[in-house]
């Protein structure tokens, strides 16, 4: 009796736990492959799901998440015989779980393998600078044929980027050296070419100042000259008015000869070397003899 309880304890006991084992829990951006007696029978989503036990097992269990793969580098000969190492990065996404499994034994060393021989190809047609600077041109092939190469294998290639691209080493100090004397010659053309627009902006600013300098002279002898044209109107004017003064008081003729002697006298003692004499001179001189006489009549009598 006693035995007969242990075997029912031992097979509910293997039971319970096979019960156990069959439940699956799926968690998110993951699938699960499950096979019935060898063969695929279906493909389990995000969740818990039953599994019968002995009858059903699972087969792969696929991430759909994006993966990265980074490929070692990989030997190339360019167009022009130039021997380097590439090295790329892929990244690919599984799309279908039953394709990924059953489609290639082992999927990551046939995309490394596609990839290599991919890479050789494209390489092949170019040479050393064009490899140099078409990395664009490399990625965007290599995503063409790595996509359509996986797609039987449920895989999607997003993207194949080149990480490192070394040439051999004495074509790298070779490059070194050409980089070097075209930073070299930058540098000199910069310097010549401010060296020139510095002795331009000196002429320029020589010319500039050369042209001030004539405008203020200029406009120094216009306002000199205008100064005295000024002057010469006023003394005009002063004159003008004199005689204007002279003519509305109505002086008479012995007024104005006397006037006139006046005037020959501050001439006659000044430091000209010529005076002019009027033609009515005579007039004048009678004039000064009627006045000297009379005076001379108005002494005796005092």
């Amino acid at each position: 009796m006693n035995d007969v309880l242990l075997v029912l304890l031992i097979i509910a006991a293997v039971v319970l736990i096979l019960l156990a084992l069959s439940f699956r829990l799926v968690t998110q951006a993951k699938k699960v492959v499950i096979e019935r007696f060898g063969g695929y029978h279906r493909t389990l989503g995000t969740g818990i799901h039953f599994i019968i036990p002995l009858f059903e097992r699972i087969s792969n269990t696929v991430s759909l998440k994006e993966q990265v793969k980074d490929f070692d580098p990989q030997p190339v000969i360019t167009k022009d015989n130039v021997t380097m190492q590439i090295d790329t990065v892929v990244f690919f996404q599984i799309t279908d779980p039953f394709a990924y499994t059953y489609g290639t034994e082992n999927p990551m060393s046939a995309i490394e393998n596609i990839s290599a021989t991919t890479l050789r190809n494209i390489i092949g047609d170019l040479d050393l600078d064009q490899t140099l600077t078409s990395r664009d041109l490399i990625n965007t092939k290599m995503r063409e044929i790595l996509d359509e190469a996986t797609d039987p294998w449920g895989i999607k290639v997003n993207r194949v980027e080149v990480k490192n691209i070394l040439p051999p080493k004495d074509i790298r100090e070779s490059m070194e050296k050409q980089m070097r004397a075209e930073r070299e010659k930058r540098q000199n053309i910069l310097i010549a070419e401010g060296e020139k627009r510095a002795e331009i902006l000196r002429a320029e600013g020589d010319a500039e100042s050369v042209i001030l300098r004539a405008e203020a002279a200029k406009k120094q002898r216009i306002l000199q000259a205008e100064g005295e044209a000024s002057a010469i109107f006023k003394l005009k004017e002063a004159e003008a008015l004199g005689i204007k003064l002279v003519k509305d008081a109505k002086a008479d003729q012995a007024v104005l000869t006397l006037k006139s002697l006046e005037t020959l006298a501050l001439v006659a003692n000044g430091q000209a070397t010529k005076i002019v004499i009027p033609t009515n001179i005579t007039d004048i001189a009678s004039t000064v003899l009627a006045a000297a006489e009379i005076a001379k009549d108005q002494k005796p009598s005092k």
